[in-house]
């Protein structure tokens, strides 16, 4: 077996706890990640490693070349346009797909401050009324949609600490009391902390799951009586395979996997 006839594509927190189950069951794999960042959280695995952004016409000629018997789409829950090009590609190449799925947490949060958002522009609708501090937890790649949505805001963005994503900061005007470079997981207690200082008067994150600490972001921010928006996942494209939820799924997938082992 070829490190290619098996393909994992995330570059998140648990698509590295896929990667270690891959490396238990002794199978050989490819990592597919957009950025540096995606490899570094990847640590090390016995995984080859790809990185670099791919189109669905790229997607098809690698799986071709590749000769890729099985994906796996353990993509952010927010990556939609990539599970729409896997989704697409697989099935036209007949080649099984299984989707990761990290379960919600939202429905286990009732609160008058806790808004939903299916959109951007609905989230911006809720904050605007909202005070003049826009904290941002949400990922450096809309910050321009959200200043254009929020004109006249003070955009508070956390963002991870890459060169690249401080220099899209600075290109897009954001001053030095604006930009927060962290690299998660936080706390409750960190985050408390983190909003005692920064002083936002709305927050706004996304539905990331027990993986993307969204019950220590949220929870805090309501207990401090700040209004919190979350942007809501969007729908999934029909999966050619089967969706998995949990570790222990995915554990029983590779159990009845039909590929080699490279190892006992």
């Amino acid at each position: 077996m070829t490190c290619g006839e098996l393909l994992l594509v995330g570059g998140t927190s648990d698509a590295r706890e896929l990667c270690l189950m891959l490396d238990q069951a002794g199978l050989a794999y490819t990592l597919s990640v957009a950025s540096e960042v995606g490899r570094q959280l990847a640590g090390p695995i016995h995984g080859a490693v790809r990185t670099g952004k791919l189109d669905a016409a790229g997607l098809k000629a690698w799986l071709c070349a590749n000769r890729t018997r099985q994906v796996i789409d353990a993509s952010h829950p927010y990556a939609q346009l990539v599970s729409a090009n896997l989704a697409s590609v697989c099935r036209e190449l007949a080649i099984p797909l299984l989707r990761w799925q990290r379960p919600g947490l939202i429905d286990a949060i009732d609160h008058p401050l806790l808004l939903r958002a299916a959109s951007l522009a609905q989230a911006c609708a809720l904050a605007a009324p909202l005070g003049p501090r826009v904290l941002l937890t949400t990922g450096s790649k809309d910050l321009a949609h959200w200043q254009r949505g929020l004109p006249g805001k003070t955009l508070l963005a956390r963002v991870l600490p890459t060169s690249g994503v401080l220099a899209q900061c600075e290109a897009l005007g954001l001053g030095v009391g604006q930009i927060f470079a962290l690299c998660p997981p936080f706390s409750e207690a960190f985050n408390r902390a983190f909003y005692e200082q920064c002083q936002p008067d709305v927050v706004i994150t996304k539905e990331s799951g027990k993986e993307g600490g969204f019950i220590e972001k949220v929870r805090p921010c309501l207990e401090m009586k700040i209004p919190c928006i979350v942007l809501t996942r969007p729908a999934s494209p029909l999966p050619v395979g089967q969706i998995i939820t949990t570790y222990g799924e995915f554990a029983d997938f590779l159990a009845t996997l039909a590929l080699p082992r490279s190892h006992p």
